[in-house]
C-alpha cells in the first residue's frame, strides 16, 4: 500500500467489545512490528449507542490478561468521512459490511473488508458478538481477532509475529 500511511478502521455494532478489541490487538501487532509510524488504526461502531463509552469492562479484562490495553478507547459511530481518512475499513462480520458497503461512496466501496478474510486458522466468516455471551465468548472473540489481525498485517506488508 505504498510509502504513506496506512489506515485501518476496525467496525462493529456499538464499538465496545470486538471492534475495540480489535484495534487493540492490531495496534500492538503493528508497534511490535516497528510500524507505528506507517499503520494507524482506530475503530468505530455502526450504531450510536455507546458513544464515548470505554470497552465493555469484559472485553477490557480479557484483552488485558493477553497484554493488551483498551483503557484508553472510547466508542464512536462510524461516519462517511471515515471512507475517506482510512485505506481499509473492516467489518466484523456480514451484517457490518452490509451496512458500511451501503455508507461507502462507490468510489470508497473497495475498502470494506471483513476481518475473516484475513484469519489462516477460523474459517468462520463473521467475528460473533461476545456481549451477551460469558468470558469464554470474550476469549474466542480474541482467538479469532489474534489470527486475523496477523493475516491482516502480513496483508498490508508487515511481518506478524504469532
Amino acid at each position: 500500500m505504498g510509502g504513506r500511511q496506512v489506515g485501518v478502521l476496525f467496525v462493529c455494532t456499538g464499538n465496545i467489545c470486538r471492534s475495540p478489541t480489535a484495534e487493540g490487538i492490531f495496534r500492538k501487532l503493528v508497534a511490535d512490528a516497528g510500524m507505528s509510524e506507517t499503520i494507524f488504526a482506530d475503530s468505530a461502531g455502526t450504531h450510536g449507542y455507546h458513544i464515548g463509552e470505554p470497552p465493555d469492562p469484559r472485553a477490557q479484562a480479557s484483552a488485558a490478561a493477553r497484554g493488551y490495553d483498551l483503557g484508553a478507547l472510547r466508542a464512536r459511530r462510524v461516519e462517511v468521512a471515515d471512507f475517506e481518512r482510512f485505506d481499509l475499513v473492516v467489518a466484523m462480520d456480514r451484517g457490518h459490511f452490509t451496512i458500511l458497503s451501503r455508507l461507502a461512496e462507490d468510489s470508497a466501496a473497495h475498502k470494506v473488508k471483513l476481518m475473516m478474510s484475513y484469519a489462516r486458522a477460523f474459517k468462520e466468516r463473521d467475528v460473533p458478538d461476545p456481549y451477551y455471551g460469558g468470558r469464554q465468548d470474550f476469549e474466542r472473540v480474541l482467538d479469532m481477532l489474534e489470527d486475523a489481525a496477523r493475516g491482516l498485517l502480513d496483508a498490508i506488508g508487515g511481518p506478524a509475529q504469532g
